[in-house]
C-alpha cells in the first residue's frame, strides 16, 4: 500500500536529516548563510518539521499542532539538540498518522487547499515526500560548502 511506502521514505529521510543536522563539525554553522544562500540549514529544518507537523501531524492526524511559518525563518541558534529532538518526534508523528490512513482516505480530496486546486491526499503525501527531499539536498550541500 501507498501508506507504508511514503512511510518508508519519510522515515528514511527524515534519519538522514538527522545526520546532517548532526554532522555539523561547529554547530554555529548550522546558522550561517552567505550573500547567495537564502536559508540557513537550521531555518530549513525548522521549516520541515513544521510542515510535516502541519500537513501530516495537524490535518491528517488530528494532533493540536499549530504552525507559525515566519518563525521557521526568522528564528537562529536554536540548539543542536533541540533540533535532532524535533526531527525525532515529527518521525513518530508521521508514522503514528501514516499508520492509520486507509486507502479510503488516500484516494480522497486533501482537507485543506494547499495549492491553486484541489488535490488527493494521495498527491500531496507524495509532494511532501518531494519537498522533504529537496531541502534535505538543499542542507546537505549547505553543510559542504559553508561547514569548514
Amino acid at each position: 500500500m501507498l501508506t507504508q511506502t511514503l512511510k518508508s521514505l519519510f522515515t528514511r529521510d527524515l534519519n538522514r536529516l538527522k545526520v546532517e543536522i548532526e554532522s555539523y563539525g561547529n554547530e554555529s554553522n548550522l546558522w550561517k548563510v552567505e550573500p547567495d544562500i537564502a536559508n540557513s540549514a537550521g531555518n530549513l529544518c525548522l521549516h520541515l518539521i513544521e510542515n510535516l507537523n502541519t500537513y501530516i501531524g495537524a490535518t491528517l492526524g488530528g494532533k493540536n499542532y499549530i504552525r507559525n511559518r515566519p518563525l521557521e525563518f526568522s528564528t537562529k541558534n536554536i540548539p543542536r539538540k533541540e533540533l535532532i529532538t524535533g526531527i525525532e518526534e515529527t518521525i513518530i508523528i508521521v508514522e503514528q498518522t501514516l499508520d492509520k490512513i486507509n486507502q479510503e482516505a488516500i484516494e480522497a480530496e486533501y482537507p485543506l487547499l494547499v495549492f491553486d486546486e484541489k488535490t488527493t491526499t494521495e498527491f500531496f503525501l507524495v509532494h511532501l515526500t518531494t519537498h522533504l527531499s529537496y531541502h534535505l539536498g538543499q542542507i546537505n550541500y549547505h553543510r559542504r560548502l559553508l561547514d569548514k
